[in-house]
């Protein structure tokens, strides 16, 4: 069974910086498609950044030049690295994992992300 543990969230001020990281267990983490996924009051749950077994990334619109996605194979970790915050990257963040689209996903528990203006 793959468990997802995040960590890293927290308070940082506008402009400032934050870096999640999330541990993968239970499977073959590089045959995993990674991904940090966001949730804001009120509002869905949106794509951040995603990356392919082969480390290609995806952002979404409003992150791109300022988030950066890695994953580590050896270690089994994915790190979201989150620079020139804005208040509205407020929102619990969320480490995905899944191996194509038809397969079940596997989601973390969620890390608290505030900013502050």
């Amino acid at each position: 069974q793959v468990q997802l543990v995040e960590s890293g969230g927290g308070l940082a001020q506008t402009g400032g910086s934050l870096s999640l990281d999330c541990v993968f267990s239970g499977s073959i983490f590089s045959a995993y498609m990674m991904g940090w996924y966001r949730q804001a009051p009120g509002t869905q749950r949106e794509m951040v950044a995603e990356i392919a077994p082969g480390g290609r990334p995806n952002y979404a619109d409003s992150v791109k030049g300022r988030f950066t996605i890695s994953r580590d194979n050896a270690k089994n970790t994915v790190t979201l690295q989150m620079d020139n915050l804005k208040p509205e990257d407020t929102a619990v963040y969320y480490c995905k994992a899944w191996l194509d689209p038809f397969s079940r996903p596997y989601w973390g528990q969620g890390t608290q992300v505030t900013v502050s203006s």
